[in-house]
């Protein structure tokens, strides 16, 4: 009958509902886990580019400030498209435009590993050259010109034939192209991605699934890291050279990983991360998920409800063009919020201090602690990013748990910072004294006298050799020197053959001379193994406690501002960040880094190439210092961002109090004009008994000119 409803038609509706409610999350955990699966991609290709630096720096002979230009390469990409995407990106298809993204950083990978497969094998530098099965080694210290140009090698000053058309070490041109069309792919996934699960989740799991993300975020560099240190093992050319004729170990400064391959690989895991995003929806319907958190009168006007009150309405198709009328004056909003501004700076300057430690700290494990690339990439993946990944995830569970405000986030991430920065000045203490190389950091005589200011590779005892002095061959003597190359050691028979070759008669070892010396640098350097394990300890303390205040920071980003303003915050926001600190950091850092070379490498068409030794001390004081003064500088631009921010807070309670009394005193006056209607009413019941009740409208109004129509004709 009509005006009945059936109970199978009601338990329908129910069980539709239910499916769709069902669906609905599906489709949101697959987001989710969509995301999660790019930034593990994303986020893997950005540390192994960085596990590389020093093998790119030695494959292409180039500056770290010119491996500087190269990472720096990928914020240029995301600061050409940042901005749009950001803006625009959040008013078309999300997922797909993440998808699109995705699908050029896989490119991009691809493009960094090309100058592998289009140049040349790869030669080291070296004085000496032999060949395995020949009973006849060439002498180490030939006594005459003659005897150097059998060998092959070049006289001093006289320039090289075999550079004439020499490109290859400009190959780095592709890795820098490739790095900026992945850093142009990378950017949709952070703003369209958080905001997207911002807008569809519950604002008390927000913070947990930002923290979720971002954690795995921080899970991507371990792996990326350990395939960096499983790449650094294997030879660049391995599978094109005989093993046998590599005199070079990992341990070497000339040696070079197969730095091309774990490129590959990323690039394929980027590739897939892209598929699940085609398939998602535009948006997910919102008002169901509110409509079962709130009352019933909030049901019925949904849209004003304060539950929802950080979530976007349904997508609406906007005109490109009305899209772009509104951007200056939405971004003039934007930058008109102080808190946002002062939050924006102290980012920037912490970010540059974080940026230039994170990119060169394997090159530091290596130069200061004197280990190989492949072991400071696997200690930076199994113990230092883990690290920074319980801190993130334990940042976020405690905003969760503890319910911290916005202050409160400030104070959390300001406190975390600050702790780490005192205990990161035990940094300074963690030293190791130079290596001793005879020429270059001792005089020859072994006295522990420096000459960093007045370096000299010729003495007495290699006189009557003809030695290049830009060689960089080194030799361990025995006595526990290591000389640039085993001319400059004077040496004049070698035994063996490869990296088993044991040179002998070198005049210049030991104070009697006539000792031998084999392949490769001296790497007994007792203070440093004591030394290196504490620093490690260190660092996983240090990490920890700073990541600690990274999603309360990130979350006080979100919600210092208007919630229409979340996605073109959040893109101006890596657009700052990636143009004054993800650019510049990488490049002044290498600068200074450069500043404390000892001894440049040389290539073969003239020029400085990688540095082959560095001044310890310097570079210790000129990477850590420059690191925590930036950090430094942080903490005072806090100071008026805490002020502001507190006066803001005051300002919204203020508010809310007087909304709540003005509400109180609407609904008083309501309530009195019920009153006074009533007893009107009583005054004459025995018209109210004959009379036809009195409809009012929806607003509570007087009755209309129908209804006193029909009480006058009731009266009669």
């Amino acid at each position: 009958m009509p005006g009945i409803t059936s109970p199978w038609s009601t338990g329908a509706v129910s069980l539709t509902s239910a499916w769709r409610l069902k669906g609905n999350r599906t489709r949101y955990l697959m987001f989710l886990g969509a995301l999660s699966f790019a930034y593990f991609s994303k986020s893997l290709s950005g540390s192994y580019m960085k596990s590389t630096i020093t093998q790119l720096e030695r494959r292409f002979d180039i500056p770290s400030y010119l491996i500087g230009v190269i990472d720096g390469s990928f914020e240029v990409g995301n600061l050409l498209v940042i901005a749009f995407v950001s803006y625009f990106g959040a008013k078309l298809h999300r997922p797909k435009i993440i998808a699109i993204g995705c699908l050029l950083m896989s490119i991009g990978t691809f493009i960094i590993a090309l100058p592998h497969f289009i140049i040349g094998r790869y030669e080291f530098e070296t004085s000496v050259r032999w060949e395995i099965n020949s009973t006849d080694s060439p002498a180490p210290c030939p006594k005459n010109s003659a005897a150097i140009v059998a060998q092959g090698s070049v006289l001093p000053g006289v320039p090289n034939t075999k550079c004439e058309g020499e490109s290859n070490m400009s190959m780095w041109i592709y890795v820098l192209l490739g790095n900026v069309l992945r850093g142009i792919g990378e950017t949709p996934v952070q703003p369209l991605g958080i905001s997207y699960i911002d807008d569809f989740a519950s604002q008390e799991n927000a913070a947990l699934y930002v923290g979720c993300v971002q954690t795995i975020s921080v899970v991507g560099p371990v792996f990326g890291y350990l395939l960096g240190s499983m790449c650094a093992k294997i030879y660049v050319d391995i599978g094109f050279v005989n093993m046998e004729t590599i005199s070079i170990g990992p341990s070497d400064s000339r040696w070079v990983g197969a730095w091309w391959l774990g490129y590959l690989i990323a690039g394929v895991l980027t590739l897939l991360s892209a598929v699940p995003f085609w398939f998602l929806p535009r948006s997910l319907p919102v008002g169901q998920k509110g409509a079962t958190r709130c009352t019933p009168e909030q049901t019925s006007f949904i849209k004003d409800s304060p539950l929802l009150e950080n979530k976007y309405p349904a997508d609406e198709p906007t005109g490109f063009l009305e899209m772009a009328r509104d951007f200056i004056p939405t971004l003039r909003i934007l930058l008109g919020n102080p808190i946002y501004l002062i939050y924006l700076c102290v980012t920037i300057i912490q970010l540059n201090s974080l940026i230039g430690m994170v990119t060169y700290k394997p090159k530091y494990i290596e130069q200061h602690f004197g280990q190989s690339a492949s072991k400071a990439n696997f200690l930076m993946g199994v113990v230092n990013i883990p690290a920074v990944a319980l801190g993130m995830f334990s940042g976020g569970l405690c905003m969760k748990k503890l319910k911290l405000s916005l202050m409160g986030a400030a104070k959390f991430a300001f406190s975390t910072s600050l702790i780490g920065y005192f205990l990161s000045l035990f940094f300074f203490a963690m030293s190791c004294e130079n290596a001793k190389v005879a020429g270059v950091t001792v005089p020859y005589d072994g006295m522990d006298v420096l000459l960093f200011d007045k370096p000299s590779a010729f003495t007495a005892c290699n006189s009557d050799c003809v030695c290049s002095a830009n060689d960089w061959d080194p030799v361990c003597g025995e006595d526990g020197i290591t000389y640039v190359s085993p001319c400059l050691a004077g040496c004049t028979r070698s035994d063996g053959s490869g990296s088993n070759t044991v040179f002998a008669q070198c005049s210049c070892v030991g104070s009697a001379g006539n000792l031998t010396a084999r392949t490769g640098q001296c790497l007994d350097r007792e203070d440093c193994d004591r030394m290196f394990p504490y620093f490690l300890a260190l660092s996983v303390i240090t990490s920890f406690i700073i990541s600690l205040g990274g999603t309360p920071g990130y979350m006080l980003l979100i919600r210092c501002i208007e919630p229409q303003l979340k996605s073109l915050a959040l893109g101006f926001h890596a657009l700052a960040t990636r143009t004054l600190a993800g650019i510049p950091a990488p490049i002044y850092f290498g600068a200074i880094i450069d500043t404390t070379c000892l001894k440049w490498g040389q290539k073969r068409c003239g020029g400085i190439g990688a540095c082959r030794i560095y001044n310890t001390a310097a570079y210790r004081t000129a990477y850590l210092g420059l690191t925590l003064s930036l950090r430094s500088a942080s903490f005072l631009v806090c100071i008026p961002g805490f002020l502001l921010l507190r006066q803001q807070v005051r300002r919204e309670q203020r508010n809310a109090v007087r909304g709540a009394l003005a509400n109180g005193g609407a609904e008083m006056e309501a309530l009195g004009k019920d009153e006074t209607a009533d007893r009107e009413a009583a005054v004459v019941p025995e018209t109210k008994s004959v009379r036809e009740p009195v409809v009012r409208d929806t607003e509570g109004s007087q009755p209309t000119a129908e209804h006193h129509s029909r009480d006058r004709e009731t009266r009669l």
